[in-house]
């Protein structure tokens, strides 16, 4: 549980002093009868508590998986078809797909369960949750560094974990919350045998690629599906052709009324990380230095994987993953940015901070309170220049095979010269290989090198004020002769130089490789710290859950939200548009239609070419019984749900518990949410369900799998 000072500080908690709006928050779910049930009653809700959260009969939560780890994804049949956003597959559509056979340009539907594909996709049920609070900090108090209170809480959780796994049936976590100040833990069911089912074609389900990520109007068929498989006697297993499709405890029906403004809609899910308590200098180091350097770091290496992907169509489609997530954070923090400062969060948090310490100050609180706010700033006034560093570090780590490679490979080859016995050395050899193998699997070397060299070229011209790697410092005047020079005469530049060099591995080889030092020298310079900040993080950290405890107790009947950290959630508004925009020729801006997606057509354009199927169903408006009375058939609707990443591939609910859309991004007005929550603007995109039925149907022609599903209305 050692967490990453960028770990805690993405892991903060709530809003502070203001009134909780409706719409706003991600909810426990155990905490759903006390702290919310009865508003979202008001607002639609026909569902009880025990209908969404139930340990022991089976209820809504039992339909929501967190999906591969990164997602959220929903049961929607009684043989365990899961639906979530093509995004979210991408990766494992990707791994599947050939220059020869591209299911990512062609798409894929399974006409029978036979043709569905393995992946190494995992999905992860929540059985239970309870509070461990009480018991966990009954063990930690305030003389305590931060080092020692955390050793105490890891073991503590280690017991936790124990007394919950039913012998190693269940996965158990033990999460933080409230900075701290409050701690709870889950119980999950893993399944790893999960297979592709079906994906539209990339023209549908990543239509308007970057230019609209993020973006409304929208007009994407952002969604994949796959199936869920088990052992015979109901248990998780790997992937086995003996396996059966999944029997769940309860699954999704589908609602094909449709939606209109003012309906109720809730989402389930597992958002990542939200930072409404962040602090005005946390807000500020992000806005001034450390999203900077992440959006040009992301730039640089996305205009080098485009370079060769755009001519070598196996590298488009080997590193089309890669790009594909760089791409949407680099999006995702220059939108942070615009957004914090337009909406000038930096000032609004300062004065939230003032009245903070008005409280703090107060003789009955003063020697607790009084002087947190000081040491928060004082740490990340002496991290600034910090910041800087350690995005551009992340990034090259995060795109350059060789900046870690090295360091990795190396880590193995050391244990693997300590051992003695024959048989074991063997052993360890095979698994070095193994990850030789895959490390290079979909590797382009020129691609890889030009990334490793530009990349630090990069982080060393931005990093300022804040020393460098040493071995970066000791050959700036010539820096990329050097890096290139290191690259070519490593052992770890080619799978062909690992593999020779495995047949005899060599401790001398590895002592003088120089791509080696760089690679050790990087990661040691991106973990290091100074005593002088490991005690300023040390006070910081012991602060931080001091202000958030001050908070709480200085507005004691507010209802708090734990900030998101990818636990599951459920969040509660209603189908809401936003003003009229003269891009959308909807009737009302909270939907889009097909009209409008074909309208956006380009041909042969990378990002907005739509197959002649489709527009052919279109012009013959062969919609079934999926569109409006008017004939209109919508593609995307608006929510006023509060969302974050993690909730991509969430199923979008109606007050009844029916499946209505499925969410997949945010608008870039409401950037700024994850810092502070605007209910003028905050907005959830989601695929309209009777689009992907339309599809399935009059598309593809998947009968076989809308056969399998359960319809309302």
């Amino acid at each position: 549980m050692k967490k990453s000072i960028l770990t805690i500080v993405l892991a903060m908690c709530i809003l502070p002093f203001s009134l909780l709006k409706a719409d706003e928050g991600m909810w426990f779910l155990m905490h759903i009868e006390r702290l919310k049930h009865r508003d979202m009653q008001k607002m639609g809700l026909q569902l009880t508590s025990e209908e969404i959260y139930s340990v022991n009969n089976h209820s809504l939560k039992d339909a929501i998986v967190q999906f591969n780890g990164g997602c959220t994804a929903s049961i929607i049949s009684k043989e365990g078809l899961v639906l979530t956003n093509h995004h979210c597959g991408y990766d494992a559509i990707a791994d599947l797909s050939t220059p020869d056979k591209n299911l990512l340009k062609d798409g894929f539907w399974a006409k029978d369960k036979s043709q569905e594909l393995q992946t190494n996709i995992s999905v992860r049920f929540f059985v239970r949750m309870d509070d461990v609070s009480k018991r966990i900090l009954a063990l930690v108090n305030p003389s305590m560094s931060e080092m020692e209170r955390e050793k105490v809480i890891n073991q503590e959780i280690a017991k936790i974990q124990k007394e919950n796994d039913g012998d190693g049936k269940y996965t158990v976590s033990v999460r933080s919350f409230f900075q701290g100040n409050e701690y709870y833990y889950f119980v999950y069911q893993d399944f790893k045998d999960v297979r592709l089912v079906a994906t539209p074609t990339e023209s549908i389900g990543k239509f308007g690629g970057d230019t609209d990520n993020w973006e409304w109007p929208r007009h994407t068929g952002d969604f994949s599906i796959f199936r869920v498989y088990m052992a015979k006697d109901g248990n998780p297993t790997n992937y086995s052709t003996e396996n059966i499709p999944l029997n769940p405890k309860h699954y999704l029906p589908i609602s094909t009324k449709g939606v209109k403004e003012g309906d109720f809609a809730m989402i389930l899910g597992y958002p990542g990380r939200t930072n409404r308590w962040m602090p005005s200098k946390g807000i500020e180091q992000n806005i001034k230095y450390a999203y900077p350097a992440w959006v040009e770091a992301s730039k640089k290496a996305m205009d080098i994987m485009k370079k060769y992907q755009d001519s070598d169509p196996k590298v488009r489609l080997d590193y089309a993953s890669n790009y594909a997530g760089v791409a949407n954070y680099w999006k995702n923090r220059q939108g942070m940015i615009d957004a914090l400062t337009k909406h000038k969060t930096v000032n609004s948090k300062f004065q939230q901070e003032n009245d903070f310490q008005v409280w703090a100050n107060k003789t009955e609180n003063k020697e607790k309170y009084g002087g947190i706010l000081n040491k928060i700033n004082a740490y990340y006034n002496a991290t600034n220049a910090k910041s800087v560093q350690d995005n551009h570090l992340r990034l090259l780590l995060r795109n350059s095979l060789f900046a870690g490679l090295p360091t990795n490979l190396n880590k193995q080859l050391t244990e693997y010269f300590k051992i003695s016995d024959e048989a074991k050395k063997t052993e360890a050899l095979t698994k070095i290989n193994t990850i030789v193998e895959q490390s290079f699997e979909k590797a382009y070397l020129p691609l890889e090198k030009e990334m490793f060299v530009e990349l630090i070229s990069l982080y060393a011209a931005r990093v300022k004020n804040y020393p460098l790697a040493s071995l970066i410092t000791a050959n700036q005047t010539n820096l990329n002769t050097y890096l290139n020079n290191a690259v070519d005469t490593s052992i770890f530049s080619s799978k062909e130089k690992l593999q020779s060099f495995l047949k005899n591995p060599s401790a001398a080889i590895l002592t003088n490789d120089e791509l080696l030092k760089i690679s050790s020298n990087l990661i040691e310079q991106a973990t290091k710290k100074s005593e002088e900040l490991a005690k300023l993080e040390n006070d910081y950290l012991a602060s931080f859950r001091l202000l958030v405890d001050g908070y709480r107790k200085a507005n004691p009947n507010n209802k708090y939200y734990p900030d998101a950290n990818s636990t599951l959630r459920l969040s509660y508004g209603k189908v809401r548009g936003l003003p009229a925009d003269k891009r959308n020729d909807a009737k009302k801006n909270y939907y889009t239609t097909l009209k409008g997606m074909v309208k956006k057509h380009k041909q042969a354009d990378a990002e907005f070419d739509l197959s002649q199927p489709l527009i052919d169903l279109y012009n013959k408006k062969d919609f079934g019984k999926y569109a409006q009375k008017d004939g209109t058939l919508y593609v995307n609707f608006l929510t006023d749900n509060d969302i974050t990443g993690g909730n991509s591939g969430s199923p979008v609910i109606n007050g009844k518990g029916e499946l209505i859309g499925l969410a997949f991004d945010g608008n870039i007005e409401a950037m700024a949410g994850d810092v502070i929550f605007d209910k003028n603007l905050q907005r959830t995109i989601n695929v309209d369900i009777r689009f992907i039925l339309f599809l399935m149907e009059k598309y593809a022609g998947a009968s076989n799998l809308l056969q399998e599903l359960t319809y309302v209305n």
